[in-house]
């Protein structure tokens, strides 16, 4: 049977423009004037109940549902959609003042207490009876309502817990995982420091200690965290499922989030869903903000996202929130539209007088909607409706980065040579450089099958399998173009070290190996040369390696490392791997971006692009997204229509600071 998805939701509909309602906070007669201006801004979905748990069941066994009764009918009759959320993410004050068990416990034996959200453990046998009481009920009532369009399990899981119940659970999943204690002691190298468990009731969770934990035991507990909220999930979707099998089943994620394995998330939902705020003081922000985006499109497997959460300007959880300027809500929604968003959606309608997000921005401001914001609100929902022939197509991309959630938590454990290795910001450097050529990118994980891929960068796999490393191995010889970073293939699943010169699993693919890793001193330039003379600079870390048959591209010019290789490349096979022993400055990376483009034969959405100018192509569709200060200047390969303005374009276009083109060419209309 095929599921409800994306295309569920904007078959009929277009594109998804609304988000988040909390009609709880407000008296009746305001919901008729919200409805109103809704529909004049082109709001098609709004978020629902996220945060109603206390106003659904007010006290335990109660349930008052007249209120979203008249909400959802009220919704319905005007045509707008709802994503119904089922309200676990928030218990009410009652479930954790007569079942504190329910509460959460941070890693030195505290609990945390209600008075904020997401106070709950997800191992509690309590809380999971009384989650999933309210949600059959809240099923029950609502399936066939003719305003329910999608539903929405939880918000932003994420929450972790070190309580009784949550070690239980923890040991049963090592149960599962190793079969018996020789095994998981074997597994965690307990003979290390005399930790070895005699007895599965001395397993508890990596709580805080004297010293460094056992980083297997760590490991292990991230993996265990993440299955225990997405057994949750399953629990609660599976509930819907049952009683609504047409309509679609998600929930939130939060881009590039540690607490949570998204790959293993992904395939559970209908259609992914992300929560992301860039931040208007973060000069990278576009480029951070483009690779989460391709992050959510790969954990769909290409197929359209939704971004369920933005935000109109300032937040209000920074220590200094600034606002957006004007047009720049608009140019951050395209930008994800222009990635494979097909629902554009913010946190949230109508900006709260009380409680903690009185601050938070919200599509209609505190000063009512004849403000510069609303305007701006209004005239963007009006122009998505001229991007409707957008909804539903896909970015093809001919280069793949390899992103894995183990490999980051093993990664950035204590007790490592360096703190200041940063999965997410290796990620991010070598991403850079390829968003500024508007080079499209498939986020995948290392077992995704890379065949379709010209190009695959790897910027930092610490923790590789035998089996990831063999289909890297054979993705390159097989014609392919492979670049590893630093401090990748250094242990293995269990995060021992993979013993011999390094990277073991892909020394023979990348004609290298390793001997000694050496961080750099803070603050320092390390000195680095291409061979044709050029120098570079490189910082933060270095690495003792040879050539075994690779050919040194580039090399150190200081200290100890004078002479020895800083970049390699090989022939290996049909294809070539390139090992980068550094960690090269920006205009290093573009430089070896052009290198390993020329041979994977790769080029970007145009060939001259103006600084600070985002191309990608989505479908026919080649947009074109000003992040600069100053009118950019783009030539255009052919004649074509700009969607948003329905003009004709031809030779090049020039577009203003945040202004952005969708442009469709002539010949395929």
């Amino acid at each position: 049977m095929t599921r409800p998805g994306m295309h569920t939701l904007t078959h009929g509909r277009g594109l998804l423009f609304g988000g988040d309602y909390n009609p709880e906070q407000w008296p009746e007669h305001v919901w008729t004037e919200d409805v109103e201006l809704m529909k004049a801004a082109g709001v098609n979905l709004v978020t629902v109940g996220v945060f109603s748990w206390a106003r659904i069941e007010p006290e335990p066994g109660a349930r008052d549902f007249g209120w979203l009764d008249r909400v959802l009918d009220l919704l319905g009759d005007a045509g707008i959609a709802v994503d119904l959320a089922t309200p676990t993410a928030s218990p009410p004050p009652w479930l954790g003042h007569r079942w504190s068990q329910t509460l959460p416990v941070d890693e030195s034996g505290h609990r945390l207490w209600y008075g904020a959200r997401n106070q709950f453990c997800p191992s509690s046998p309590v809380y999971r009876e009384r989650a999933l009481a309210i949600v059959t009920d809240l099923a029950d009532r609502y399936a066939g309502h003719p305003a329910l369009a999608l539903w929405h399990v939880g918000n932003e899981y994420g929450q972790i817990c070190h309580c009784d119940d949550s070690a239980a659970a923890f040991r049963a999943w090592l149960r599962e995982r190793y079969g018996d204690l020789d095994a998981l002691n074997d597994a965690w190298g307990t003979t290390f420091w005399s930790q070895r468990y005699s007895d599965w009731e001395e397993v508890i969770t990596p709580r805080r200690a004297p010293y460094m934990i056992n980083p297997t035991q760590r490991l292990d507990f991230w993996r265990f965290g993440s299955d225990a909220l997405l057994a949750h999930y399953r629990a609660e979707r599976d509930i819907l499922r049952a009683r609504t099998p047409d309509t679609p089943v998600t929930t939130n994620f939060m881009g590039l989030f540690k607490p949570v394995d998204y790959w293993s998330w992904a395939p559970e939902e209908d259609l992914v869903a992300n929560d992301y705020y860039p931040d208007p003081a973060d000069p990278l922000a576009p480029a951070r903000s483009a690779l989460t985006h391709d992050l959510m499109r790969g954990l769909g497997g290409g197929r359209p996202w939704m971004l369920m959460e933005q935000a109109t300007t300032a937040v209000n959880w920074r220590p200094h929130n600034l606002p957006k300027p004007v047009g720049q809500l608009r140019l951050e929604s395209l930008q994800a539209l222009a990635r494979g968003a097909d629902g554009l959606c913010y946190f949230q309608w109508r900006a709260s007088r009380f409680g903690a997000e009185r601050f938070h921005a919200a599509m209609l401001p505190h000063a009512g909607p004849d403000t510069r914001l609303h305007a701006e609100v209004r005239a963007h929902g009006a122009e998505l409706r001229r991007l409707a022939p957008v909804a539903g197509t896909r970015v093809a991309a001919k280069v793949a980065m390899v992103h894995d959630w183990a490999s980051w938590w093993a990664l950035e454990e204590r007790g490592q040579p360096s703190d200041r290795l940063d999965s997410t910001g290796q990620l991010l450097s070598y991403y850079r450089p390829l968003w500024e050529r508007g080079v499209a990118v498939d986020l995948v994980p290392p077992s995704a099958d890379l065949s379709g891929y010209a190009l695959v960068v790897v910027p930092n796999l610490y923790l590789i399998s035998d089996a990831d490393a063999a289909s890297l191995t054979a993705y390159t010889r097989a014609g392919g173009v492979l670049v590893v970073g630093p401090f990748s293939g250094v242990v293995d699943p269990l995060a021992h070290v993979r013993t011999g010169r390094f990277p073991a699993p892909l020394r023979e693919v990348l004609g290298a190996s390793g001997e000694e890793w050496l961080p750099a001193p803070e603050g320092r330039p390390v000195s680095c040369r291409w061979a044709d003379g050029t120098g570079f600079a490189a910082h933060t870390w270095t690495e003792l390696v040879r050539s075994d048959g690779a050919e040194p591209v580039a090399a150190f010019t200081e200290g100890d490392l004078a002479g020895h290789p800083a970049v390699l490349r090989h022939r290996s096979g049909d294809g070539v791997a390139w090992y980068v022993a550094t960690m090269p400055e920006h205009d290093a990376l573009a430089e070896l971006t052009t290198r390993m483009l020329a041979d994977a034969g790769v080029t970007g959405a145009l060939p001259e692009l103006p600084p600070g100018v985002e191309a990608v192509r989505r479908g026919p569709v080649l947009f074109l997204l000003n992040h600069g200060d100053g009118d950019a200047h783009v030539p255009i390969p052919a004649p074509a229509e700009d969607l948003l303005t329905g003009s004709t374009a031809e030779g090049r276009i020039t577009l203003a600071p945040r202004a952005v083109a969708a442009l469709r060419p002539l010949d395929t209309l």
